[in-house]
């Protein structure tokens, strides 16, 4: 298999990243005028943050890009000694071959606060000879001093159909074979999230050649949206044993967690609601009970119980 393939299909220019043009387009400005502000990339996972810094890289300081780029994790090095040693000495130095260095910092947010001020000295003491992208989860957990120190780029999860077509892109690359539903249950699963897809995509090929859907539901271990459907549908009509002993089919037989369960349990509450099969008061009322005993879940209880439990409520808004 030669490796992941999240690292062998990564995108190396910045015309070849899926889902954030809005993004892309701005950042091709930059490369056209040779020059760059502080930029700071901000999003949930897998949507391209860290694909697009180093595709940004090459395009801007070209052949030498290797030797003017660095790249730290500021999960593993999110101390003040890596600011003041490793950023410091690295800009210190004059660029070679290439406009300016550039550094880039991944998962900002993880960082300790005493670290971002030192960052923020950084970042003023050296913008004649370095620029700076950082990427983080939660912008709100930056400082202010550095946000006003950056232009911010927002990457949203990527378009189903966006997904697809690059899975397609994969698999006949790697000459495996996909059905159309196969597909639609990755996009259902990896929530926006392209390196779940791909990830999803190369596990779901070693049983096979050809990717089915049954295939990918035996990878990630998730209860099928129709099982689920199903099992709200029992509840909404009052069959509150029937609606049980799906439940513990889909998470005894098939493995599926409890915060797994709830969270698809809300997915289908929402896509219902959209459908007009659920009212808006309705809707509401499941919406706050779901949360509640997510929450119950989440800090240790018995998720069959928590779940059974949920299903009552269920019972009450199908009568209504």
């Amino acid at each position: 298999m030669n490796g992941p393939w999240v690292e062998k299909y990564r995108p190396q220019t910045l015309d070849e990243i899926v889902g954030q043009d809005h993004i892309i387009q701005r950042l091709k400005r930059y490369v056209v005028e040779g020059s760059m502000p502080n930029l700071m990339f901000t999003g949930p996972a897998g949507v391209g943050k860290t694909t697009t810094a180093l595709a940004l890289a090459k395009t801007v300081l070209g052949e030498y890009w290797r030797q003017n780029f660095l790249e730290l994790n500021a999960s593993d090095a999110r101390g003040i000694d890596t600011v003041r040693k490793d950023i410091k000495n690295f800009c210190r130095l004059k660029s070679v071959g290439a406009p300016f260095r550039l550094i880039f910092l991944d998962e900002v947010d993880n960082m300790t606060k005493d670290a971002q001020h030192a960052l923020r000295r950084e970042m003023e003491m050296y913008t004649k000879t370095s620029s700076f992208i950082l990427s983080c989860n939660y912008s709100s957990k930056i400082i202010d001093p550095i946000q006003s120190r950056c232009a911010i780029f927002r990457f949203t999860p990527i378009k189903g159909h966006q997904i697809i077509k690059r899975l397609k892109k994969i698999a006949d690359s790697e000459n495996i074979q996909t059905t159309p539903s196969a597909l639609e249950s990755i996009v259902y699963f990896a929530e926006g999230d392209m390196r779940r897809a791909v990830n999803i995509l190369q596990a779901s090929s070693t049983i096979d050649k050809e990717i089915t859907e049954e295939s990918v539901h035996e990878v990630v271990s998730k209860a099928k949206p129709r099982d689920v459907r199903k099992i709200i549908n029992k509840a909404l009509e009052g069959n509150f044993m029937e609606a049980r002993d799906q439940l513990r089919e889909v998470m005894v037989v098939q493995g599926t967690s409890g915060e797994d369960m709830i969270t698809q349990i809300y997915q289908e509450v929402s896509k219902m609601a959209m459908e007009g099969l659920i009212e808006e008061d309705a809707y509401v009322d499941l919406i706050e009970n779901i949360g509640k005993f997510d929450y119950r879940i989440r800090e240790g209880s018995n998720p069959r119980i928590q779940l059974e439990a949920l299903l009552t409520k269920f019972l009450l808004k199908g009568k209504e």
